[in-house]
Protein backbone atom coordinates (compact mmCIF):
# COMPACT_ATOMS: atom_id res chain seq x y z
CA UNK A 1 0.00 0.00 0.00
CA UNK A 2 0.98 3.67 -0.30
CA UNK A 3 2.15 3.94 3.33
CA UNK A 4 4.86 1.38 2.61
CA UNK A 5 6.07 3.15 -0.53
CA UNK A 6 9.45 4.88 -0.63
CA UNK A 7 8.93 8.59 0.16
CA UNK A 8 11.01 9.52 -2.89
CA UNK A 9 8.57 7.64 -5.14
CA UNK A 10 5.69 9.56 -3.55
CA UNK A 11 7.58 12.82 -4.11
CA UNK A 12 8.13 11.92 -7.77
CA UNK A 13 4.45 11.00 -8.10
CA UNK A 14 3.37 14.33 -6.61
CA UNK A 15 5.82 16.15 -8.87
CA UNK A 16 4.44 14.39 -11.94
CA UNK A 17 0.90 15.14 -10.75
CA UNK A 18 1.66 18.87 -10.67
CA UNK A 19 3.46 18.69 -14.01
CA UNK A 20 0.71 16.60 -15.65
CA UNK A 21 -1.91 19.04 -14.37
CA UNK A 22 -0.12 21.88 -16.17
CA UNK A 23 0.37 19.89 -19.37
CA UNK A 24 -3.24 18.69 -19.53
CA UNK A 25 -4.27 22.34 -19.08
CA UNK A 26 -2.52 23.12 -22.35
CA UNK A 27 -4.18 20.26 -24.21
CA UNK A 28 -7.50 22.03 -23.59
CA UNK A 29 -6.34 25.64 -23.62
CA UNK A 30 -4.07 25.78 -26.69
CA UNK A 31 -6.80 24.81 -29.20
CA UNK A 32 -9.11 27.45 -27.71
CA UNK A 33 -6.30 30.01 -27.64
CA UNK A 34 -5.39 29.47 -31.29
CA UNK A 35 -9.05 29.51 -32.39
CA UNK A 36 -9.78 32.68 -30.37
CA UNK A 37 -8.02 34.93 -32.90
CA UNK A 38 -5.21 35.89 -30.52
CA UNK A 39 -2.82 33.84 -32.67
CA UNK A 40 -2.61 34.83 -36.33
CA UNK A 41 -3.40 31.86 -38.58
CA UNK A 42 -5.50 33.48 -41.34
CA UNK A 43 -2.60 33.54 -43.79
CA UNK A 44 -2.10 29.78 -43.31
CA UNK A 45 -5.72 28.60 -43.45
CA UNK A 46 -6.77 27.62 -46.96
CA UNK A 47 -3.24 26.92 -48.16
CA UNK A 48 -2.20 23.56 -49.51
CA UNK A 49 0.36 21.02 -48.31
CA UNK A 50 0.91 18.07 -50.66
CA UNK A 51 -2.50 18.70 -52.17
CA UNK A 52 -4.18 18.84 -48.75
CA UNK A 53 -6.11 22.02 -47.90
CA UNK A 54 -4.93 23.36 -44.56
CA UNK A 55 -7.69 24.13 -42.09
CA UNK A 56 -7.77 25.49 -38.56
CA UNK A 57 -8.21 21.97 -37.15
CA UNK A 58 -5.06 20.78 -38.91
CA UNK A 59 -3.02 23.68 -37.52
CA UNK A 60 -4.29 22.99 -34.01
CA UNK A 61 -3.59 19.28 -34.41
CA UNK A 62 -0.05 20.03 -35.54
CA UNK A 63 0.68 22.00 -32.38
CA UNK A 64 -0.71 19.25 -30.14
CA UNK A 65 0.95 16.38 -32.00
CA UNK A 66 4.35 18.10 -32.15
CA UNK A 67 4.67 17.79 -28.38
CA UNK A 68 4.00 14.06 -28.52
CA UNK A 69 6.36 13.37 -31.40
CA UNK A 70 9.31 15.34 -29.95
CA UNK A 71 8.66 13.82 -26.54
CA UNK A 72 8.48 10.29 -27.98
CA UNK A 73 11.45 10.30 -30.31
CA UNK A 74 13.69 12.17 -27.87
CA UNK A 75 13.23 9.74 -25.00
CA UNK A 76 15.56 6.94 -26.17
CA UNK A 77 18.39 9.49 -26.46
CA UNK A 78 17.81 11.17 -23.10
CA UNK A 79 17.17 7.84 -21.37
CA UNK A 80 20.47 6.46 -22.69
CA UNK A 81 22.44 9.57 -21.71
CA UNK A 82 20.95 9.60 -18.20
CA UNK A 83 22.11 5.98 -17.86
CA UNK A 84 25.62 6.80 -19.00
CA UNK A 85 25.95 9.82 -16.72
CA UNK A 86 24.16 8.17 -13.81
CA UNK A 87 22.33 11.44 -13.09
CA UNK A 88 18.56 11.28 -13.30
CA UNK A 89 17.62 14.26 -11.13
CA UNK A 90 19.41 16.82 -13.32
CA UNK A 91 17.53 15.56 -16.40
CA UNK A 92 14.19 15.87 -14.63
CA UNK A 93 14.91 19.40 -13.45
CA UNK A 94 16.20 20.55 -16.86
CA UNK A 95 13.10 19.18 -18.57
CA UNK A 96 10.81 21.00 -16.15
CA UNK A 97 12.64 24.26 -16.82
CA UNK A 98 12.09 23.88 -20.58
CA UNK A 99 8.41 23.15 -20.00
CA UNK A 100 8.01 26.23 -17.81
CA UNK A 101 9.73 28.44 -20.41
CA UNK A 102 7.19 27.37 -23.02
CA UNK A 103 4.23 28.13 -20.73
CA UNK A 104 5.66 31.55 -19.78
CA UNK A 105 6.06 32.43 -23.47
CA UNK A 106 2.51 31.74 -24.68
CA UNK A 107 0.85 35.00 -23.50
CA UNK A 108 3.44 37.00 -25.45
CA UNK A 109 3.09 35.06 -28.71
CA UNK A 110 0.73 36.10 -31.51
CA UNK A 111 2.39 34.33 -34.45
CA UNK A 112 1.39 30.72 -35.11
CA UNK A 113 4.92 29.48 -35.77
CA UNK A 114 6.18 30.99 -32.53
CA UNK A 115 3.50 28.97 -30.71
CA UNK A 116 4.77 25.88 -32.54
CA UNK A 117 8.31 26.63 -31.32
CA UNK A 118 7.12 27.08 -27.72
CA UNK A 119 5.24 23.80 -27.81
CA UNK A 120 8.31 22.16 -29.32
CA UNK A 121 10.34 23.42 -26.35
CA UNK A 122 7.90 21.68 -24.07
CA UNK A 123 8.09 18.45 -26.05
CA UNK A 124 11.88 18.43 -25.70
CA UNK A 125 11.49 19.18 -22.00
CA UNK A 126 9.21 16.18 -21.55
CA UNK A 127 11.74 14.03 -23.41
CA UNK A 128 14.31 14.94 -20.74
CA UNK A 129 12.09 14.59 -17.67
CA UNK A 130 9.84 11.58 -18.40
CA UNK A 131 12.37 8.71 -18.88
CA UNK A 132 14.59 9.98 -16.07
CA UNK A 133 11.60 10.16 -13.72
CA UNK A 134 10.41 6.65 -14.57
CA UNK A 135 13.98 5.34 -14.25
CA UNK A 136 14.20 6.82 -10.74
CA UNK A 137 10.95 5.09 -9.75
CA UNK A 138 12.49 1.83 -10.99
CA UNK A 139 15.86 2.48 -9.31
CA UNK A 140 14.18 3.10 -5.95
CA UNK A 141 12.66 -0.40 -5.89
CA UNK A 142 14.70 -2.38 -3.36
CA UNK A 143 13.62 -5.62 -5.04
CA UNK A 144 11.41 -6.87 -7.88
CA UNK A 145 8.66 -7.46 -5.31
CA UNK A 146 8.34 -3.67 -4.82
CA UNK A 147 8.54 -2.50 -8.43
CA UNK A 148 4.90 -2.99 -9.41
CA UNK A 149 3.73 -1.17 -6.28
CA UNK A 150 6.10 1.73 -6.97
CA UNK A 151 4.77 2.17 -10.48
CA UNK A 152 1.19 1.82 -9.26
CA UNK A 153 1.64 4.69 -6.78
CA UNK A 154 3.52 6.83 -9.29
CA UNK A 155 0.97 6.33 -12.07
CA UNK A 156 -1.92 7.04 -9.71
CA UNK A 157 -0.61 10.49 -8.82
CA UNK A 158 0.30 11.24 -12.44
CA UNK A 159 -3.15 10.27 -13.68
CA UNK A 160 -4.88 12.39 -11.03
CA UNK A 161 -3.09 15.44 -12.43
CA UNK A 162 -3.75 14.49 -16.05
CA UNK A 163 -7.40 13.58 -15.42
CA UNK A 164 -8.47 16.61 -13.43
CA UNK A 165 -6.41 19.15 -15.38
CA UNK A 166 -8.89 19.53 -18.27
CA UNK A 167 -11.81 20.01 -15.86
CA UNK A 168 -9.96 22.74 -13.96
CA UNK A 169 -8.81 24.33 -17.23
CA UNK A 170 -12.39 24.58 -18.46
CA UNK A 171 -13.43 26.28 -15.23
CA UNK A 172 -10.52 28.74 -15.37
CA UNK A 173 -11.32 29.72 -18.97
CA UNK A 174 -15.06 29.91 -18.33
CA UNK A 175 -14.88 32.34 -15.42
CA UNK A 176 -12.11 34.65 -16.72
CA UNK A 177 -11.03 37.43 -16.88
CA UNK A 178 -9.81 38.00 -13.34
CA UNK A 179 -9.02 41.25 -11.55
CA UNK A 180 -5.57 41.30 -9.92
CA UNK A 181 -3.52 44.02 -8.19
CA UNK A 182 -1.41 44.21 -11.37
CA UNK A 183 -4.38 44.50 -13.72
CA UNK A 184 -6.90 42.28 -15.47
CA UNK A 185 -5.82 38.70 -16.16
CA UNK A 186 -7.57 36.90 -19.02
CA UNK A 187 -8.77 33.33 -18.62
CA UNK A 188 -6.11 32.20 -21.09
CA UNK A 189 -3.28 33.92 -19.22
CA UNK A 190 -4.56 32.54 -15.92
CA UNK A 191 -4.46 29.03 -17.41
CA UNK A 192 -0.93 29.55 -18.72
CA UNK A 193 0.06 30.81 -15.28
CA UNK A 194 -1.29 27.65 -13.65
CA UNK A 195 0.71 25.56 -16.12
CA UNK A 196 3.86 27.48 -15.11
CA UNK A 197 2.97 27.01 -11.44
CA UNK A 198 2.60 23.27 -11.96
CA UNK A 199 6.11 23.07 -13.45
CA UNK A 200 7.55 25.17 -10.60
CA UNK A 201 5.88 23.05 -7.91
CA UNK A 202 7.19 19.93 -9.61
CA UNK A 203 10.69 21.44 -9.81
CA UNK A 204 10.63 22.31 -6.09
CA UNK A 205 9.49 18.83 -5.06
CA UNK A 206 12.15 17.08 -7.13
CA UNK A 207 14.90 19.49 -6.06
CA UNK A 208 14.10 19.17 -2.35
CA UNK A 209 13.01 15.56 -1.92
CA UNK A 210 14.55 13.45 -4.72
CA UNK A 211 18.12 12.26 -5.03
CA UNK A 212 20.01 10.05 -7.45
CA UNK A 213 20.71 6.52 -6.20
CA UNK A 214 24.22 6.26 -4.66
CA UNK A 215 25.47 4.07 -7.49
CA UNK A 216 23.81 3.33 -10.81
CA UNK A 217 26.82 1.62 -12.40
CA UNK A 218 25.65 2.43 -15.90
CA UNK A 219 26.29 -0.14 -18.61
CA UNK A 220 24.69 1.79 -21.47
CA UNK A 221 26.68 1.67 -24.67
CA UNK A 222 26.78 4.10 -27.56
CA UNK A 223 24.25 2.16 -29.64
CA UNK A 224 20.87 3.92 -29.56
CA UNK A 225 19.02 1.26 -31.53
CA UNK A 226 16.14 -0.68 -30.01
CA UNK A 227 16.74 -4.41 -29.74
CA UNK A 228 13.98 -6.22 -31.66
CA UNK A 229 15.07 -9.86 -31.64
CA UNK A 230 15.44 -11.87 -28.44
CA UNK A 231 18.77 -13.51 -27.70
CA UNK A 232 17.16 -16.44 -25.86
CA UNK A 233 13.87 -17.47 -24.36
CA UNK A 234 10.51 -18.57 -25.73
CA UNK A 235 9.88 -15.65 -28.07
CA UNK A 236 11.54 -14.60 -31.28
CA UNK A 237 11.08 -10.93 -30.41
CA UNK A 238 12.63 -9.05 -27.51
CA UNK A 239 10.20 -8.86 -24.59
CA UNK A 240 10.70 -5.15 -23.93
CA UNK A 241 10.21 -4.35 -27.62
CA UNK A 242 6.92 -6.27 -27.57
CA UNK A 243 5.85 -4.47 -24.39
CA UNK A 244 6.57 -1.23 -26.23
CA UNK A 245 4.39 -2.29 -29.17
CA UNK A 246 1.60 -3.28 -26.80
CA UNK A 247 1.88 0.03 -24.96
CA UNK A 248 1.75 1.91 -28.28
CA UNK A 249 -1.42 0.10 -29.39
CA UNK A 250 -3.01 0.63 -25.97
CA UNK A 251 -2.21 4.36 -25.92
CA UNK A 252 -3.52 4.78 -29.47
CA UNK A 253 -6.89 3.32 -28.45
CA UNK A 254 -7.07 5.78 -25.54
CA UNK A 255 -6.59 8.72 -27.93
CA UNK A 256 -9.25 7.65 -30.46
CA UNK A 257 -12.15 9.08 -28.44
CA UNK A 258 -11.51 12.82 -28.02
CA UNK A 259 -11.33 13.91 -31.71
CA UNK A 260 -14.76 12.35 -32.38
CA UNK A 261 -16.68 14.46 -29.87
CA UNK A 262 -19.15 15.90 -32.40
CA UNK A 263 -20.25 12.62 -34.05
CA UNK A 264 -20.32 10.76 -30.72
CA UNK A 265 -22.48 13.41 -29.07
CA UNK A 266 -24.77 13.47 -32.10
CA UNK A 267 -25.25 9.68 -32.05
CA UNK A 268 -25.79 9.47 -28.29
CA UNK A 269 -27.87 12.65 -28.02
CA UNK A 270 -25.77 13.98 -25.16
CA UNK A 271 -24.20 17.26 -24.14
CA UNK A 272 -20.65 18.38 -23.40
CA UNK A 273 -20.82 17.41 -19.72
CA UNK A 274 -21.70 13.77 -20.37
CA UNK A 275 -19.01 13.52 -23.02
CA UNK A 276 -16.43 14.94 -20.61
CA UNK A 277 -17.46 12.39 -17.96
CA UNK A 278 -17.06 9.59 -20.51
CA UNK A 279 -13.68 10.99 -21.53
CA UNK A 280 -12.53 11.05 -17.90
CA UNK A 281 -13.81 7.54 -17.13
CA UNK A 282 -10.64 5.85 -18.42
CA UNK A 283 -8.51 8.01 -16.14
CA UNK A 284 -10.81 7.51 -13.15
CA UNK A 285 -10.63 3.72 -13.45
CA UNK A 286 -6.84 3.96 -13.69
CA UNK A 287 -6.58 6.13 -10.59
CA UNK A 288 -8.63 3.62 -8.58
CA UNK A 289 -6.83 0.50 -9.78
CA UNK A 290 -3.17 1.34 -10.42
CA UNK A 291 -1.96 0.77 -6.85
CA UNK A 292 -3.78 -2.52 -6.12
CA UNK A 293 -2.88 -3.94 -9.55
CA UNK A 294 0.74 -2.86 -9.22
CA UNK A 295 1.01 -4.49 -5.81
CA UNK A 296 -0.75 -7.65 -7.02
CA UNK A 297 1.66 -7.96 -9.96
CA UNK A 298 4.52 -8.01 -7.44
CA UNK A 299 2.92 -11.06 -5.82
CA UNK A 300 1.48 -13.00 -8.74
CA UNK A 301 3.72 -11.96 -11.64
CA UNK A 302 3.26 -9.53 -14.51
CA UNK A 303 2.06 -11.64 -17.48
CA UNK A 304 -1.37 -12.64 -16.08
CA UNK A 305 -2.31 -8.98 -15.68
CA UNK A 306 -0.96 -8.01 -19.10
CA UNK A 307 -2.94 -10.76 -20.82
CA UNK A 308 -6.13 -9.96 -18.89
CA UNK A 309 -5.74 -6.29 -19.74
CA UNK A 310 -5.51 -6.85 -23.49
CA UNK A 311 -8.39 -9.36 -23.39
CA UNK A 312 -10.61 -6.70 -21.79
CA UNK A 313 -9.26 -3.92 -24.03
CA UNK A 314 -10.57 -5.58 -27.22
CA UNK A 315 -14.35 -5.48 -26.52
CA UNK A 316 -14.18 -2.22 -24.56
CA UNK A 317 -12.67 -0.36 -27.52
CA UNK A 318 -14.86 -2.05 -30.14
CA UNK A 319 -18.05 -1.23 -28.23
CA UNK A 320 -17.37 2.52 -28.36
CA UNK A 321 -18.01 2.54 -32.10
CA UNK A 322 -21.40 0.80 -31.77
CA UNK A 323 -23.09 1.75 -28.48
CA UNK A 324 -26.16 3.94 -28.76
CA UNK A 325 -26.75 5.34 -25.27
CA UNK A 326 -24.64 7.56 -22.96
CA UNK A 327 -24.74 4.93 -20.18
CA UNK A 328 -23.37 2.13 -22.37
CA UNK A 329 -20.64 4.45 -23.63
CA UNK A 330 -19.71 5.28 -20.03
CA UNK A 331 -19.59 1.56 -19.21
CA UNK A 332 -17.33 0.92 -22.23
CA UNK A 333 -14.97 3.71 -21.22
CA UNK A 334 -14.79 2.48 -17.62
CA UNK A 335 -14.03 -1.02 -18.87
CA UNK A 336 -11.28 0.38 -21.08
CA UNK A 337 -9.86 2.12 -18.02
CA UNK A 338 -9.75 -1.22 -16.19
CA UNK A 339 -7.90 -2.72 -19.16
CA UNK A 340 -5.37 0.11 -19.26
CA UNK A 341 -4.75 -0.23 -15.51
CA UNK A 342 -4.11 -3.96 -15.93
CA UNK A 343 -1.52 -3.28 -18.64
CA UNK A 344 0.24 -0.07 -17.64
CA UNK A 345 1.91 -0.61 -14.25
CA UNK A 346 2.73 -4.30 -14.86
CA UNK A 347 4.32 -3.41 -18.23
CA UNK A 348 6.59 -0.83 -16.64
CA UNK A 349 7.41 -3.18 -13.78
CA UNK A 350 8.23 -6.05 -16.15
CA UNK A 351 10.47 -3.81 -18.27
CA UNK A 352 12.19 -2.77 -15.04
CA UNK A 353 12.62 -6.42 -14.10
CA UNK A 354 14.26 -7.09 -17.47
CA UNK A 355 16.52 -4.04 -17.41
CA UNK A 356 20.17 -4.68 -16.63
CA UNK A 357 21.60 -2.74 -13.72
CA UNK A 358 22.14 0.90 -14.62
CA UNK A 359 20.07 0.66 -17.82
CA UNK A 360 16.58 1.36 -16.53
CA UNK A 361 16.50 4.76 -18.25
CA UNK A 362 17.31 3.19 -21.60
CA UNK A 363 14.95 0.25 -21.18
CA UNK A 364 11.95 2.07 -19.71
CA UNK A 365 12.23 4.87 -22.27
CA UNK A 366 11.02 2.35 -24.86
CA UNK A 367 7.69 2.09 -23.04
CA UNK A 368 7.34 5.79 -22.20
CA UNK A 369 8.22 6.63 -25.81
CA UNK A 370 5.64 4.15 -27.07
CA UNK A 371 2.92 5.57 -24.82
CA UNK A 372 3.61 9.17 -25.86
CA UNK A 373 3.76 8.17 -29.52
CA UNK A 374 0.43 6.36 -29.25
CA UNK A 375 -1.19 9.41 -27.66
CA UNK A 376 0.19 11.54 -30.53
CA UNK A 377 -0.80 9.13 -33.33
CA UNK A 378 -4.25 8.29 -31.94
CA UNK A 379 -6.01 11.58 -32.76
CA UNK A 380 -4.55 11.67 -36.28
CA UNK A 381 -5.56 8.05 -36.92
CA UNK A 382 -9.02 8.63 -35.47
CA UNK A 383 -9.76 11.61 -37.70
CA UNK A 384 -8.40 9.89 -40.81
CA UNK A 385 -10.28 6.61 -40.23
CA UNK A 386 -13.51 8.48 -39.50
CA UNK A 387 -13.19 10.47 -42.73
CA UNK A 388 -12.56 7.39 -44.88
CA UNK A 389 -15.12 5.23 -43.09
CA UNK A 390 -17.64 5.88 -40.35
CA UNK A 391 -17.81 6.28 -36.58
CA UNK A 392 -17.37 2.54 -36.21
CA UNK A 393 -14.13 2.44 -38.23
CA UNK A 394 -11.59 3.97 -35.75
CA UNK A 395 -12.78 1.78 -32.89
CA UNK A 396 -12.87 -1.38 -35.03
CA UNK A 397 -9.28 -0.77 -36.12
CA UNK A 398 -8.34 0.00 -32.51
CA UNK A 399 -9.85 -3.30 -31.34
CA UNK A 400 -7.92 -5.12 -34.07
CA UNK A 401 -4.71 -3.48 -32.79
CA UNK A 402 -5.57 -4.72 -29.28
CA UNK A 403 -5.97 -8.27 -30.67
CA UNK A 404 -2.52 -8.03 -32.25
CA UNK A 405 -1.07 -6.76 -28.96
CA UNK A 406 -2.64 -9.68 -27.08
CA UNK A 407 -1.17 -12.23 -29.51
CA UNK A 408 2.28 -10.64 -29.34
CA UNK A 409 2.34 -10.52 -25.54
CA UNK A 410 1.04 -14.10 -25.24
CA UNK A 411 3.60 -15.56 -27.64
CA UNK A 412 6.64 -13.32 -27.23
CA UNK A 413 6.84 -11.85 -23.71
CA UNK A 414 8.60 -13.89 -21.04
CA UNK A 415 8.09 -13.42 -17.33
CA UNK A 416 11.36 -12.17 -15.83
CA UNK A 417 10.49 -13.25 -12.32
CA UNK A 418 11.52 -16.67 -11.04
CA UNK A 419 9.02 -19.49 -10.63
CA UNK A 420 8.21 -18.19 -7.18
CA UNK A 421 6.00 -15.05 -7.18
CA UNK A 422 8.04 -12.06 -6.25
CA UNK A 423 11.26 -13.97 -6.85
CA UNK A 424 14.48 -12.57 -8.27
CA UNK A 425 14.70 -11.33 -11.82
CA UNK A 426 16.03 -13.60 -14.53
CA UNK A 427 19.08 -11.96 -16.09
CA UNK A 428 18.62 -10.71 -19.63
CA UNK A 429 21.13 -11.66 -22.30
CA UNK A 430 23.80 -9.23 -23.23
CA UNK A 431 23.36 -7.24 -26.41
Amino acid sequence: MIQNTDSRVIALGLARMADALGNSFLIIVLPLYIASGQVSIDALVGGQVLGFVVGEEFLIGLVLSLFGFLNSFGQPFTGRVSDRLGRRKAFVLFGLVLFAIGSVAYPFLSNYWSVVVARGFQGVGAAFSVPATVALVNDYARSDSERGGNFGVFNTFRLIGFGFGPIVAGIVIRFGPYATPLGTLSGFNAAFGIAVLGALVSFALVYALVNDPPSIDAEAGDDLSVRILEGEGPGALDSVFVLGLGTFFMATTIALFAPLEAPIRARLGEGTFLFSVQFAAVVIANVLLQIPIGNASDTYGRRPFLLAGFVILIPSVLAQGYVSTPLTMLASRLLQGVAVALVFAPSLALAGDLARKGRSGTTLSILTMAFSLGIAVGPLASGFLYNVGSLETPFTVGAAAAVLALLLVYTQVRESLSDEPGGPATPTPED
